[in-house]
């Protein structure tokens, strides 16, 4: 089973929009079984980056860990979402 984590800052709103897109997104492409998705807030979260297949967040990160986690901003948006759920499935690799 693999992981995936969303974050916004408060861990109640964006976070809870992004994941329902993500969910939708899985179940689409059939492999939402194979997930565990988790939700919370930034400042929770931060320092377990590493502990999840997948980190999106719907907010600011640190520098330091910006290039393990994917901006799920574009879900909000919607521009650009293709490119998230791609990057989704790359480190899923499902």
């Amino acid at each position: 089973m693999k992981t995936l984590m969303v974050t916004c800052g408060s861990g109640i709103a964006t976070s809870t929009v992004a994941e329902g897109k993500i969910k939708d997104y899985l179940a689409q492409a059939g492999v939402l079984d194979q997930v565990k998705i988790y939700k919370g807030n930034i400042a929770e979260y931060v320092n377990k980056v590493d502990d999840y297949d997948v980190f999106v967040s719907t907010t600011v990160v640190p520098d330091e860990i910006k290039d393990r986690v994917i901006s799920g901003l574009p879900l909000l948006t919607g521009i650009g979402a293709d490119k998230v759920y791609q990057q989704i499935m790359d480190k899923l690799a499902l």
